[in-house]
Order: structure tokens, then C-alpha cells, then sequence
């Protein structure tokens, strides 16, 4: 499979890196146990020195921190938990000093229900606002409250139904999410317009663009006569799964390039749109991130973070590394000729890549998380970093339930068990795949609390800091930090990295991903050995020993062979 070079595709992120920063679990300046902006600034130069281009901030805006920062009660305001609005205006300064622009979240497909929006919508079914959220009687036939009475029979993501009555109206309200997190109801012309203006005040104030939070779930499928349809039943549950009519839901496009529109467009400055889309398919995505259609840069897409799933995320299977090559080979080719990719292992909501994808043994943990990390800079599209991920950070060892704080994985051990699951079972895919994974605090250094805070840490410090931080390898030519270095430094200073075709190698290969980058007469041969075993490397490709080195995450030692966990990086001409 070759994929051809979108030649007109060469906006400022074609070369640029995001880096995520989780606030609560980056830097903590002030003792209390959860990283704020204060924090941030203390360790900016940590991002200049790693060459990143872009610092994107998980929501710090004020919250009851039902869900960690992503049930917003105002959006222009800071949390107190984080700092002030003062404080991100002096980031937003730092950073562009220093040639870094800020992303910000943008979670607008819901709000927290303390939000003055919804507790005005909630104060009577007559309350002008009330139609900025999904409000709907019982479903007919049924008073409200009984078992079924909810108008759809929808899933939560969060387990449990996706409806909460509101006793005093004795209706009940969406919420997608937590209960705590009631869906905007997009529909309505007024919730779109405060939400433009919102953006703008954020980009008046020195903001370069958003991260769309479940972005493609803002437009439900709803009725003429405004009612929502039921989805197909979940097997084991009295719920069903409601998801084709919120994803991508029929307005979507619509509403998304009235965005770009009311916010974007004539404004002076350079921006980045990213919009999460779980569920998206490549022709979605390719229509999304289409240039000419002015809806979003690029799309975060869920296909290979799901390939280790079974029926959900806590049903653990192995990973097929055949599956893997075909879904990303399938996402770069669909967006090659139009549209724009995202590139990423980790973030704040999937456990750590080189316990997940790699190998986090004694052994092989540092030549796996500088493999994987090759394998993904190389491919074409924008490469994401999560705090941690460019040290080597790796997965919590949770042994009991008291050590986990996510709400997600605490509601389905709840629910789990009392369907009767067996609790150990339960207990090992929260150890997988917890969310709490990546939150747990970053490793700055190998003193108490791995240097994160002088306090006590709202989560567990992961107890291998000692010997995995970024104090010991800051200086460490050969650390997963400075390998990350120089993947960032290969971007920024290479056409065919940043916009050469691509061309999957080896696709039924079970161990060794390969592919070639080609821009005119420039091409590279990337090759990526995610095993424990050893190749003749001309037993696989021929022309790559006597290749020329132009990267590479193992010593020179023997050309011919490729090693556990190696990557190279060849030029072929």
C-alpha cells in the first residue's frame, strides 16, 4: 500500500508535536497534593528543552471535579484548585516567548450541573433556558421514576442509564457522561452562540485553539416530534447502546463549520482545531479535517486503542500486531490525499503505552518505549506526548481497590461485581486499563513524591520514580528523554517526515512493523522489531544493512541484525 503526499497540506502543525499536560498530576507548586499552573510554569523549560511545539492543557477551569476537570461550572473562569486566570495568562506568555503555542480543552458537548446555565434551565420547565439541555417527560405510559421510565434506554459511558429525574419537574435530563455532566442541547441557536463567544474570549486573551472534547457527540438524532429512538440491547443488560444518534449525528458538519465560521474565520493569528471523535470512521474523518470544508484540523480517532479490547475495555485480549499495522495503514492512507492525522499512544484517558503496547520488564522497558516512540513520529500526521510517555513512565502496580480514584473505573467494579463478576477478574482489568494508569504524578526526580509536590499526592506516585524520572536521564544521551529529543528534532527538520508518502512494508509480518517515507528522491525505511526476538534483517529486507543510519533507539553494533525492541531509521537514497 503506498500513500501519495497531500503536497498543499503544509500548515505549521504538518511539523509540529503537541505535548498533553494533565494539570492535576504535572507539577504541583503549592504543597496541597494537586499539580496547578503554578506547577506548569516551574517546568516549562522542561518542554522547550524536549522541542515540543504546542502545550495542550487538560481542562483547568472550575469544576466540583466530578470527572476531573471535564464537568466545567464556568468556562471563563480558572478553578482555584489550579491557580488563577492571571497565572495562564503568564503561561500563555511563556510559552510564546519561547515559540510554544496553548492549546485548550474545549468540553462543550456537556457542562456540570452546577453550572449557572443548567441551574437556571433546572429552576422550572418554564425557565428560559430550559431548552438548553435535553429535558424529556417518562416515557409514555409509565410514571416517572418506575424501572424503564427513562425516555430512551441508552447507556451511560460511565455505566448505569444516561437519564437523571429532576423530582420537582418530574422530568429527566441527558447526560451522556456522569450525572453530574448534563449534555447542551446544540439544537437550540442560543447554546451555540455562547459557546462561540466563549472561544472567542479565549483566543482574544492569547489562546492558538482547542481540543474538542467528544466533540462529534454534540448533534443528536432527534425526531420531528422531538423525541430520542431507543438503541439495540446490550447483551446482559436491561440498557441498550444509544450511540447512532450521538455520533456523528446528522448536524454535525454543520454545526462544526458554523464554528469555524463564528470563531476562526478572519481572525488574525495561526490556530489548531483538534476534535476527539470517538467512534469515527476514516470517511468521516477525511470529511472532517477536509481543508476545504473549514470544520477542524484534525480528528483524535479510537481504532487502535481498541484493537486490545473484547466486548469493552475491561475485556482484556491480546493485541494482534497485524491488526495493529492495518488500522494505522488504513488511517493513513484514507487521509492522504485529503484530511490530516493525529498520531498518538497515550493520554490522560488510556494506560501507558509502553506497559500496553510494550514491554515494561526490567529488561526491555527503555529500548520498548524508544521502539514504539519511533514507530509512531514516523508515520505522517501530528505526534501527540503525554506527560511521562517521553521518560518511560509506566503503568501503576494497583493491587486493591482503595488505590484507584478514576469514577469510571470505581462505577464498574460497582457494577461489575454486582452482576456477579469474580472481583479478582474485575480488579485485573482495572489494573490494565484504568484511566488512573496516566494519572498517576509525573516523575521529576527520584526524592519523595518523585518531586511532583511537597505535600501528599491526590494519587499514588508510581513506586518506580526512584529509577524512572527525568533528573536521570536529563543528561543521558542514551535515555528514552533524549531519544524523544531527537524524534522531535527529525520532524521539525525533515520534509519527508513531515510530508512524504507512505508505504506499509512486511503487512503480515506478527513482530516487525515497516514502512518507507518518500518525498521526491529523499526515502527512509523505517523498521520497528516489538519483540523479544531476533532477525536477520536481509531475511526481511534485503536493501536495509547496507542502508545509511539516520536514527536509531540501540548502539551500532551489528548492521544485519535487528535486535529485541530495536528501531532504525535508514535513508535508502
Amino acid at each position: 500500500m503506498t500513500v501519495p503526499p497531500q503536497h498543499s497540506g503544509q500548515a505549521w502543525w504538518t511539523r509540529a508535536v503537541v505535548y498533553q499536560v494533565y494539570p492535576r498530576s504535572f507539577a504541583d507548586s503549592d504543597g496541597d497534593g494537586i499539580g496547578d499552573l503554578g506547577g506548569i510554569l516551574q517546568r516549562i523549560d522542561h518542554l522547550a528543552d524536549l522541542g515540543v511545539d504546542v502545550l495542550w492543557l487538560s481542562p483547568i477551569y472550575a469544576s466540583p471535579q466530578a470527572d476531573n476537570g471535564y464537568d466545567i461550572s464556568d468556562y471563563q473562569a480558572i478553578d482555584p484548585l489550579f491557580g488563577t486566570l492571571e497565572q495562564l495568562d503568564e503561561l500563555i506568555g511563556a510559552l510564546h516567548a519561547r515559540g510554544m503555542k496553548l492549546l485548550m480543552d474545549l468540553v462543550v458537548n456537556h457542562t456540570s450541573d452546577e453550572h449557572p446555565w443548567f441551574a437556571e434551565s433546572r429552576s422550572s420547565p418554564t425557565s428560559a433556558k430550559r431548552d438548553w439541555y435535553w429535558w424529556r417527560p417518562p416515557r409514555p405510559g409509565l410514571a416517572a421514576g418506575e424501572p424503564g421510565a427513562e425516555p430512551t434506554n441508552w447507556q451511560s459511558f460511565f455505566s448505569g442509564t444516561t437519564w437523571e429525574l429532576d423530582d420537582a419537574s418530574g422530568e429527566y435530563y441527558l447526560h451522556l457522561f456522569d450525572r453530574k455532566q448534563p449534555d447542551l442541547n446544540w439544537e437550540n441557536p442560543e447554546v451555540r452562540q455562547a459557546v462561540h463567544a466563549m472561544m472567542r474570549w479565549w483566543l482574544d486573551r492569547g489562546v492558538d485553539g482547542f481540543r474538542m472534547d467528544v466533540i462529534n457527540m454534540i448533534s443528536k438524532d432527534v425526531a420531528p416530534d422531538g423525541h430520542l429512538h431507543d438503541g439495540p440491547p446490550i447483551p446482559g443488560t436491561s440498557l441498550g447502546d444509544g450511540s447512532a444518534s450521538y455520533l456523528c449525528g446528522p448536524r454535525i458538519h454543520e454545526f462544526l463549520a458554523e464554528m469555524h465560521r463564528e470563531v476562526f474565520a478572519g481572525r488574525d493569528g495561526t490556530f489548531l482545531t483538534v476534535g476527539e471523535m470517538p467512534g469515527v470512521t476514516v470517511e468521516q474523518a477525511r470529511l472532517f479535517t477536509d481543508p476545504a470544508r473549514a470544520e477542524v484540523d484534525m480528528v483524535f480517532q479510537f481504532e487502535h486503542v481498541g484493537l486490545d479490547h473484547g466486548t469493552s475495555k475491561w475485556d482484556l485480549k491480546p493485541l494482534r500486531m497485524r491488526d495493529l499495522k492495518a488500522s494505522f495503514g488504513r488511517w493513513q492512507a484514507g487521509l492522504a490525499e485529503t484530511g490530516w492525522n493525529s498520531l498518538y499512544w497515550d493520554n490522560h484517558d488510556q494506560p501507558r503505552a509502553v506497559s500496553r503496547f510494550g514491554d515494561d520488564s526490567p529488561r526491555y522497558r527503555r529500548d520498548s518505549a524508544t521502539c514504539l516512540a519511533t514507530l509512531l513520529h514516523l508515520h505522517r500526521g501530528t505526534p501527540y506526548v503525554y506527560q511521562g510517555e517521553e521518560i518511560g513512565m509506566a503503568n501503576f502496580p494497583f493491587t486493591s481497590l482503595d488505590q484507584f480514584r478514576d469514577v469510571e473505573s470505581l462505577n464498574h467494579h460497582v457494577q461489575a461485581v454486582s452482576a456477579g463478576a469474580d472481583p479478582v477478574e474485575v480488579l485485573t482489568a482495572l489494573r490494565a486499563m484504568s484511566r488512573d494508569n496516566a494519572r498517576t504524578p509525573v516523575q521529576w526526580d527520584a526524592s519523595p513524591h518523585a518531586g511532583f509536590t511537597t505535600g501528599t499526592p491526590w494519587l499514588p506516585v508510581n513506586p518506580d520514580s526512584a529509577e524512572w524520572n527525568a533528573a536521570a536521564q536529563r543528561e543521558d544521551p542514551t535515555s528514552v528523554l533524549a531519544h524523544y529529543r531527537r524524534l522531535i528534532a527529525l520532524r521539525h527538520s525533515s520534509d519527508v517526515v513531515a510530508l512524504g508518502d507512505l508505504t506499509m512494508l512486511l503487512p503480515d509480518h506478527d513482530e516487525v512493523y515497516a514502512f518507507t517515507r518518500r518525498m521526491g528522491e529523499d526515502e527512509l525505511l523505517v523498521v520497528c522489531n516489538l519483540s523479544r526476538t531476533t532477525y536477520r534483517l536481509a531475511d526481511l529486507l534485503p536493501e536495509a544493512p547496507a542502508a545509511e543510519l539516520v536514527l536509531g533507539n540501540l548502539p551500532d553494533d551489528d548492521p544485519a541484525e535487528l535486535r529485541p525492541w530495536e528501531a532504525r531509521v535508514l535513508r535508502l537514497s
